[in-house]
């Protein structure tokens, strides 16, 4: 496996420590070898690693070391994940309008770049932008243009992000039953390919768990939570072993 592979997988892993060993080796052989590509993923992967711990300002400066690598480069495809951590750091900033914006620009760029499964992560995280901007029809519509698409394609790994989405809508709805289950369906999904959520989702994921079980009480959610953890995906959305 590349880098690229080693060290996303670790991530998607929990393995922290192991993604900063990896990372801060590969920048300082990338920049004796003048390869840009590698710089770029380390310094992206260490932002990663700082937004996980809450560290947001340093996952920005990170992001931006990342992306001026890139932009030095001239190679447009580097410029990818930088922005997309720089779109993630402004949405769990709270800065909606500008997270938006940022996401607007990662379509457009990955639109480009021809890489529509990038693209399909991005409408996810542009969604989550209007749901929080108050904008439920908007984000209900691209919640399930998002969700037609993953399960048409297979797209297997994005799978567990869909049904972020369904919990995110379940709550901003105000059905914490379906909430509690929805991120049952969640949790199992995640296992069922051996990753943890990224940090901007599972900061949604805490937040709606803690709402939801304010709301039923503790017995209540882990009762609608273990359905959940039953249920398959397509499922839970009414889908019908497409």
């Amino acid at each position: 496996m590349s880098f690229s592979e080693n060290v996303r997988s670790a991530f998607r892993r929990g393995e922290t420590d192991a993604v900063v060993r990896m990372s801060e080796a590969e920048i300082e052989r990338a920049q004796a070898a003048g390869d840009p590509a590698g710089e770029v993923e380390a310094r992206y992967s260490l932002a990663r690693v700082a937004i996980r711990g809450g560290d947001l300002p340093g996952g920005e400066a990170r992001a931006r070391e990342a992306l001026e690598v890139a932009l030095r480069s001239g190679d447009r495809s580097l410029e990818e994940r930088p922005r997309h951590v720089l779109a993630g750091v402004a949405r769990m900033s709270g800065d909606l309008v500008r997270a938006r914006d940022l996401y607007r620009e990662s379509i457009a760029l990955n639109e480009t770049l021809g890489q529509p499964q990038t693209v399909n992560s991005e409408y996810h995280n542009l969604a989550f932008c209007e749901l929080g901007l108050g904008n439920l029809e908007v984000a209900r519509t691209l919640f399930a243009e998002n969700r037609e698409r993953v399960f048409r394609n297979a797209w297997a790994d994005f799978v567990p992000y869909v049904c972020v989405a369904g919990a995110a809508l379940a709550s901003a709805e105000g059905d914490h039953a379906r909430t509690a289950r929805m991120i049952g369906v969640t949790d199992a999904a995640f296992a069922a390919i051996g990753q943890v959520p990224d940090p901007d989702d599972a900061a949604d994921l805490a937040t709606m768990r803690a709402a939801a079980t304010e709301a039923l009480g503790a017995a209540a959610f882990d009762k609608e939570y273990a359905e959940g953890q039953r249920l398959d995906p397509q499922r839970a959305f009414g889908y019908d072993n497409r």
